[in-house]
C-alpha cells in the first residue's frame, strides 16, 4: 500500500488527500468502518504491543485541485496501525 498524507476537517474527516506531490479534493461526504486486522494470517500471536483488532477505513471519492473537470476517483484510505499515518489501498477510477 501506499502511504499518503491525509487533511482532514475539525471533526476527523478527510477533506483533502495529498498523494505524491498533487493534492486530491474530496467531493463527497466519505465514509467510516472499521475492518479486523487479520494478524492470525501472518503470526501465531498478536505482535506485541500491537494491542487492537480494528483498521478505520474511509472511502473518498476525490478529483485532483479544484479542477472541475478532472475525473472522480474513488479510494479506500486505511490507517496505518503502527505509526498512524495513512496508506492507500487500491484505486478505481469512476469519471473521467
Amino acid at each position: 500500500m501506499e502511504h499518503i498524507y491525509i487533511r482532514t476537517s475539525l471533526q476527523g474527516s478527510p477533506v483533502a488527500v495529498v498523494r505524491g506531490n498533487r493534492e486530491w479534493q474530496i467531493v463527497v461526504e466519505p465514509v467510516r468502518w472499521f475492518e479486523r486486522v487479520s494478524w492470525w494470517e501472518h503470526s501465531q500471536r498478536m505482535p506485541r504491543g500491537q494491542g487492537r483488532v480494528d483498521v478505520e477505513v474511509w472511502q473518498v471519492q476525490v478529483r485532483l485541485g479544484n479542477n472541475v473537470r478532472s475525473g472522480t476517483a474513488t479510494w479506500e484510505l486505511v490507517r496505518d496501525g503502527t505509526g498512524g499515518g495513512w496508506c492507500l489501498r487500491g484505486e478505481e477510477v469512476v469519471a473521467a
